[in-house]
């Protein structure tokens, strides 16, 4: 076994790797954080997202295709939308994306604001 350390977005692993010779794959161990590192100050912000972006059962999620920027949002609590309705307009790389409801319904929530950083993948919209 070797073991190297890798750094990954700021975060060090420690990490053991061992070679093999055979052609048969093997199931490596997952890797272990050599140190945990402290939380950064603006944790907490992540932590207080509204309940509201949770999905529920029956329930459709809008998630963000890219980190970006919302510029605009079109659609409100309570509004019926149809399938491919412009619900938000979101600006990644200088460009205007128009993020779109995918299912027929009834906007349950808009968990994001006008000018708000958003990641990939996290619920912009709930459609019931």
């Amino acid at each position: 076994m070797k073991k190297f350390n890798i750094t990954v977005n700021g975060t060090a692993y420690q990490v053991e790797v061992e070679e093999v010779k055979e052609a048969k794959a093997v199931a490596a161990p997952a890797a272990k954080p050599a140190a945990a590192p402290a939380a950064p100050k603006a944790a907490p912000v992540a932590a207080a997202a509204p309940a509201a972006a949770e999905v529920g059962a029956g329930e459709t999620g809008v998630p963000s295709p890219m980190p970006g920027k919302i510029v605009k949002v079109l659609a409100q609590a309570g509004q019926a939308v149809k399938k491919g309705d412009v619900l938000l307009i979101l600006e990644a790389m200088k460009m205007q994306n128009e993020i779109t409801a995918p299912v027929d319904g009834t906007v349950k929530s808009i968990n994001v604001a006008a000018d708000q950083s958003v990641k990939p993948n996290e619920v912009l919209a709930v459609i019931k």
